[in-house]
């Protein structure tokens, strides 16, 4: 049986993203599944992969991106108990997943609801367990604190928003002012980062300082973050979107910078939060988290932010359109029914 993946052909811009068909379906081996997959999401990860430039992803092309999947389970491999055909269950793949079939190690693939929208839970595996592990686990964010979110009109950003409401804090975010108003109406309180000085703002509005930033620029950034703090504040890098872009940003010396504020008492304190390094350190965390955001999404407490829904064929528009900031909430690749 054939079937249809994208991959990256070679490491570079988005045109380098193509479909091929694949001549045989794969058997799953001992341990394995096989999914077919309903849906995956685009997100800046995925460029930074393409681009060759994301730590901890050592393959080389041609190989497919996909960083999570929501997916029907279609075949056992030997010794896979947990699990039965047609149940529909979801993981975070880092790699893999622009593609109608994957196999995947049984133990990995967290069980989803049936009564939940496949868009909106995938939406949640990487983007929603992002901002809730950095609200919860990196900077253990308490009820009422004050926050501010960097690029607050994307994917994470917006996630954050929504649980931060649930803790009833009090958040600034940056983005460009067209956004402004999707921001507000979130419940968030917007800074233009273009026009604005964000540490100033929040020196003038919080004189004592707030409990915690979350910034996936980097570079230049990262020291004026800082000094918006509380002496017991946190500042949480991610995402790394300077240095990707070519604004300043440098992963290693920003994560040299970070280790070096920590040895500075007078300092808040830092760290770096990488989804992948998380969940190998602690991988039960992984599958509570997840398992809580899809009680909150089954309890319509959340509810992600769809900017846009698209197919496998349009992958390299939906790159482009996550790199130029051009959606609203998270990208969809609907890869079957």
């Amino acid at each position: 049986m054939k079937y249809n993946r994208v991959v990256i052909s070679k490491f570079g811009e988005a045109e380098v993203l193509q479909k091929e068909i694949v001549s045989e379906l794969q058997k799953p081996q001992k341990g394995q599944v096989r999914i077919k997959v309903l849906t995956t999401s685009v997100s800046f990860t995925d460029t930074l992969i393409r681009r060759g430039i994301y730590p901890g992803v050592k393959e080389k092309p041609p190989f497919s991106p996909g960083y999570d999947l929501v997916g029907i389970v279609d075949e056992l491999g030997e010794g896979v108990s947990n699990l039965t055909v047609g149940q529909k269950v979801a993981d975070l793949t880092i790699i893999g997943a622009y593609t109608e079939y994957i196999c995947l190690d049984a133990n990995s693939v967290v069980p989803v609801p049936e009564n939940l929208d496949n868009g909106e839970t995938v939406s949640l595996i990487l983007s929603y367990l992002t901002a809730y592990q950095m609200l919860h686990r990196s900077a253990k964010v308490k009820n009422g604190q004050t926050i501010l979110i960097h690029a607050c009109a994307g994917a994470v950003g917006t996630a954050m928003i929504q649980l931060g409401k649930l803790m009833n804090l009090k958040m600034y975010g940056t983005a460009s002012k067209s956004k402004h108003d999707f921001i507000e109406k979130m419940g968030a309180i917007p800074i233009d980062y273009k026009s604005q000085d964000f540490a100033k703002v929040i020196n003038e509005k919080e004189p004592k300082g707030i409990d915690a930033v979350f910034d996936p620029m980097g570079g230049g950034y990262f020291p004026r973050s800082l000094s918006i703090l509380k002496k017991k504040g946190t500042l949480v890098g991610f995402g790394f979107q300077n240095s990707a872009s070519g604004n300043g940003g440098n992963m290693v010396l920003d994560f040299l910078k970070i280790q070096l504020w920590n040895l500075l008492p007078t300092k808040p304190y830092a760290n770096f939060y990488l989804i992948t390094s998380m969940r190998k350190k602690h991988p039960k965390w992984f599958q509570e988290d997840l398992s809580t955001l899809f009680k909150l999404l089954s309890d319509k407490k959340i509810k992600p932010e769809i900017g846009k829904i698209m197919t496998l064929d349009q992958a390299v528009e939906a790159h482009k359109l996550v790199e130029n900031a051009k959606v609203e909430g998270k990208i969809i690749l609907k890869i079957s029914d």
